[in-house]
C-alpha cells in the first residue's frame, strides 16, 4: 500500500498568521482532520498519524497555555472561570490520550477511546472558539493579534511532542523534570516573540 501525503498543517501555506484566532481556529481543522486519518489509516500509517496527531495536540494545547489563557484571564469577563473550565477539559482529553499511548492502534479499543478522545476535543474546541476567541479578537487589536500569533509560532517550535495529563500550564509543566528546560525555552521564546 503506498504511503499516502501527509495532512498539510497551519502554516504549510505560508499564509502570513498575523492573526492568533485565524491561527488557532486553522490549527482546529488541522486536528479534525488528523483525526480522520488516523481513523481511516490501518498498521504502520495509523501508527504515525496518531503520533502526528498526538504532536499537534501537545503543540496546539502548549501554544494556548503560554499565550491564550493568560490574555483571556486578563481581557475576557469572568477571564478566571473561562480559562479553569478550558483547563479541566484539556486535563479530560490528555487522561483519554494517556490511555491510548500504548495501545495498539489497530485494536478495536484504540477505535473506541480515540472517538472518546475525538469527541473530548472537538468539544474543547468548540467552547474555545464561543468562550475565548471571539472575545480575544474583539478585545486584540490587530498589533496584539499578531503579537500573539508569534507568540504561538514560537510556543509551536519549542511544544513538547506529547502532552502530560494533570499538566495545564507552563509552570506545572516546568516541574515535570526532563521537560522543564524545553517549557523554560517554551516560555522564553514566547516572551521574545511578544517582544516581552
Amino acid at each position: 500500500m503506498a504511503k499516502s501525503a501527509p495532512t498539510p498543517q497551519a502554516g504549510d501555506d505560508n499564509a502570513t498568521d498575523d492573526d492568533v484566532v485565524s491561527l488557532l481556529m486553522r490549527q482546529h481543522g488541522d486536528i479534525r482532520n488528523l483525526f480522520d486519518e488516523v481513523e481511516s489509516a490501518t498498521g504502520d500509517e495509523r501508527r504515525d498519524a496518531f503520533r502526528h496527531l498526538v504532536r499537534l495536540l501537545a503543540v496546539h494545547e502548549t501554544a494556548e497555555e503560554e499565550v491564550v489563557h493568560p490574555f483571556a484571564r486578563r481581557n475576557v469577563p469572568g477571564g478566571d472561570a473561562v480559562v479553569e473550565e478550558r483547563l479541566a477539559e484539556e486535563r479530560e482529553a490528555k487522561e483519554v490520550l494517556a490511555s491510548l499511548e500504548d495501545m495498539d492502534p489497530d485494536s478495536p479499543d484504540f477505535a473506541e477511546r480515540l472517538l472518546a478522545l475525538r469527541t473530548a476535543v472537538q468539544e474543547h474546541a468548540r467552547a474555545e472558539e464561543r468562550y475565548e476567541f471571539t472575545h480575544i479578537r474583539r478585545s486584540g487589536d490587530a498589533g496584539r493579534l499578531a503579537a500573539m500569533a508569534r507568540g504561538v509560532k514560537a510556543a509551536e517550535a519549542m511544544a513538547p511532542t506529547r502532552p502530560h495529563p494533570g499538566v495545564e500550564s507552563g509552570t506545572a509543566n516546568v516541574l515535570l523534570g526532563p521537560v522543564a528546560a524545553l517549557m523554560d525555552r517554551t516560555r522564553d521564546a514566547v516572551r521574545s516573540a511578544m517582544g516581552g
